[in-house]
C-alpha cells in the first residue's frame, strides 16, 4: 500500500485528488492540508511514502517544504504539483531532489502513475517541462541584490533592510535601482516577481 499526504489549498481540487486517489486499491490517503505547515506536522506524525505538494500553498511553499524534508532527512518521494511551468521553479524543485514535478492539467490517470512510478524509484516530469530543464537563465545580480531582493519579499522596508545590513538607506536604493535594471522591469515589485520566477531568490 503507498501511503499519501496530499497538501494543495484549494478546497475543491484537493477534495477531488483525494476521492480519486481513494479509488486505487494500492493508494491510502494519509491526510489532506491545505497549507505547509499543517503538511510538515502531518509529515512528521504519518510518516507517508510519498506527499503531494502544491508548489504555492501558504505558510511553507511546496518547495520550501520539499527542502526542508531534504534538510531533515525524510525518505518520503516528493511530487511537487504545480500551475507554473516556470524554468526557476523546475530548477529549484530539481536542487531540492523532488521525485515528480507535475502541471495541474495533465489527467489524474497520469498522477496515479507518477505516484507508482516515483515508488519504484523513478522521476517523472511532466512533458511539457522537461524542455525547460534545460532553459537554465544566467542569475545577473550580485550577492548584495539578492539579498535587499529577498528581504524586500519578506516585507522588510529600506529602512529595516539598511539597518539589518548596515547600509544607508541611498545605498539600499541604489541596490534596488540595479536590480530593476538588470532584471528589465519597472519597480521593486517586479524585480522581487521576476527575480523569485527564476530561482534567484
Amino acid at each position: 500500500m503507498i501511503r499519501v499526504i496530499i497538501a494543495e489549498d484549494q478546497k475543491m481540487l484537493r477534495g477531488a485528488l483525494t476521492s480519486l486517489l481513494k479509488l486505487e486499491n494500492d493508494i491510502e490517503v494519509l491526510a489532506e492540508v491545505s497549507d505547509g505547515k499543517a503538511a510538515w506536522e502531518a509529515i512528521q506524525r504519518y510518516e507517508p511514502d510519498v506527499c503531494l505538494l502544491d508548489i504555492e500553498i501558504p505558510s511553507i511553499t511546496g518547495l520550501e517544504l520539499a527542502e526542508k524534508l531534504r534538510h531533515a532527512g525524510s525518505t518520503c518521494k516528493i511530487i511537487i504539483v504545480t500551475t507554473f511551468a516556470r524554468p526557476g521553479y523546475l530548477q529549484k524543485a530539481m536542487d531540492a531532489k523532488v521525485e515528480g514535478y507535475l502541471l495541474k492539467d495533465e489527467p489524474i490517470d497520469y498522477l496515479i502513475e507518477a505516484i507508482r512510478k516515483v515508488m519504484n524509484g523513478e522521476r517523472v516530469i511532466s512533458t511539457d517541462l522537461a524542455a525547460t530543464l534545460f532553459i537554465k537563465q544566467e542569475n545577473p545580480l550580485t550577492d548584495r541584490e539578492i539579498e535587499v531582493l529577498r528581504m524586500a519579499k519578506e516585507g522588510k522596508t529600506t529602512h529595516d533592510i539598511g539597518k539589518t545590513l548596515f547600509l544607508t538607506n541611498g545605498t539600499v536604493r541604489n541596490y534596488f535601482s540595479s536590480a530593476i535594471q538588470k532584471l528589465e522591469v519597472e519597480s521593486r515589485q517586479q524585480a522581487i516577481e521576476k527575480a523569485r520566477e527564476n530561482g534567484w531568490i
